[in-house]
């Protein structure tokens, strides 16, 4: 499992916040710390709206977007505490000077927005660097997926999709948990989730469906200021799931066998029961259902399982409440 903590916009433009959110995210034991590399005057213009209008300090999308650059000597900074940290340094790229940016500083992979998908410009330009990509479906049918797959194939790009509903937060209604398995089965590639319900559940949901990564926004409080801080989830929340997923990683890394249950045998001893009388019996008697109790330890008497085949069986000796009965009492093999 690949599990990526998405920093996004949560640093606030702020690179010493950047730097503590890299080493408050490494403590949670994620693979990678994801940011997005936005260059406002190559991805965006005055014409941009918001989606959320939560700022009052940026006039327009872009003047926000601008308010969220680092410059390469930021970036390298925030790379080289990824090293430092043991994460592996991860970011969206939003244009092409981005992804030039990104190459400059020795980006190991692509994770694309799901609202860049489409873009064939951008993703011509990732597919030139020769490294992998991973591609957020959230806002994509089938058919725009499939357009993009074909595009990567071509160009004999690696790449995994993460299932993603662009709905901040995310609904339990709309996590669309059933399409992990709808894309491994149409595109036969590594398959993830991309969380925006702010709950660890979704993710350990998708774990147990079969993601291979996962990816979700990181805050420390949800209660701070930004577009995407009620959609995350706060550090403690990430240490949990991170232990939590990994649990169930090494689950479904070893199946078990159903058909073998030795192991269980000296467990059934002390759980499983014998049957007995429940009333003073005459011998001579035909048991019924209302004669019989089943009582623990096992093997002292016939086998509850065999309880069936005592019905009608006729005792060939007196027996006191709460005896065991064995073969020998009834005279028949069982």
């Amino acid at each position: 499992m690949f599990i990526i903590a998405e920093i996004g916009q949560a640093h606030e433009g702020s690179l010493g916040m950047a730097l503590s959110y890299i080493d408050a995210l490494a403590e949670t034991g994620v693979d990678a710390v994801k940011f997005q590399m936005h260059i406002a005057v190559a991805e965006s213009s005055e014409f941009e709206p918001f989606r959320v209008k939560f700022s009052e300090q940026d006039k327009t999308r872009f003047d926000y977007w601008k308010r969220m650059e680092f410059s390469p000597e930021d970036w390298k900074k925030i790379k080289t505490r990824c090293e430092q940290k043991d994460v592996e340094f991860l970011a969206s790229p939003f244009s092409n000077a981005a992804v030039d940016l990104l190459e400059d500083l020795g980006a190991k992979r692509y994770k694309i927005g799901s609202g860049e998908v489409s873009n064939f410009l951008l993703l011509e330009r990732v597919a030139q660097t020769g490294k992998p990509v991973i591609l957020s479906s959230g806002m994509s049918s089938f058919e725009e997926m499939d357009q993009s797959v074909n595009f990567l194939r071509k160009r004999q790009v690696g790449f995994s999709i993460l299932q993603c509903t662009t709905a901040y937060p995310t609904k339990s209604k709309e996590y669309g948990l059933n399409i992990i398995g709808e894309l491994k089965e149409r595109y036969g590639v590594p398959i993830g989730y991309s969380d925006h319900s702010a709950k660890i559940e979704t993710c350990i949901a998708a774990t147990a469906l079969g993601a291979e990564i996962l990816e979700f926004h990181a805050v420390f409080d949800r209660r701070s200021f930004g577009p995407d801080a009620t959609s995350s989830l706060e550090i403690d929340e990430i240490k949990n799931l991170v232990q939590a997923v990994r649990n169930i990683e090494i689950s479904l890394e070893h199946p078990v066998d159903k058909t073998d249950n030795s192991r269980y045998k000296e467990l059934k001893d002390i759980f499983e029961k014998s049957l007995a009388v429940n009333k003073d019996l005459p011998a001579g008697h035909k048991l019924t259902f209302n004669d019989l109790e089943a009582k623990k330890p096992k093997g002292v008497g016939i086998d509850a399982s065999k309880s069936e085949q005592l019905i009608g069986q006729e005792l060939k000796r007196e027996m006191k409440q709460w005896e065991f009965l064995n073969r020998e009492d009834v005279g028949v093999s069982l």
